[in-house]
């Protein structure tokens, strides 16, 4: 019984030589590149930067998502005054009375 037992062990120490040692010491030596960043530019494109490039890239994406909320905030507000004309004009035009303003909402 104790042979047996000794030659199950010896048959998974040689099994954990030959087999999982190189598959382990191959794991842990392999490391992600970290030097490297993948960052998505838009429609499922992703692009490899450096760190320095990644940061230079999102700084000047902030700037233009920065302009086109300024550029869509006045083009609301131009739409938003000139549907108010509109309704003004279609007031005078059905000689309705004027409304009461409503107080200014604050956010």
């Amino acid at each position: 019984m104790d042979n047996l037992r000794q030659e199950k062990v010896q048959r998974f120490e040689e099994f954990v030589d030959k087999r999982l040692k190189p598959d382990l010491v191959h794991a842990i030596a392999q490391r992600p590149d970290t030097q490297h960043i993948f960052v998505d530019v838009g429609f499922g494109f992703h692009v490899e930067f450096t760190w320095s490039e990644a940061l230079n890239y999102i700084e000047k994406r902030e700037e233009k998502i920065a302009r086109q909320i300024e550029e869509y905030t006045q083009l609301i507000a131009s739409i938003k005054a000139q549907i108010k004309l509109v309704c003004e004009g279609i007031r005078e035009l059905l000689q309705l009375p004027a409304e009461k303003s409503l107080p200014e909402r604050i956010f």
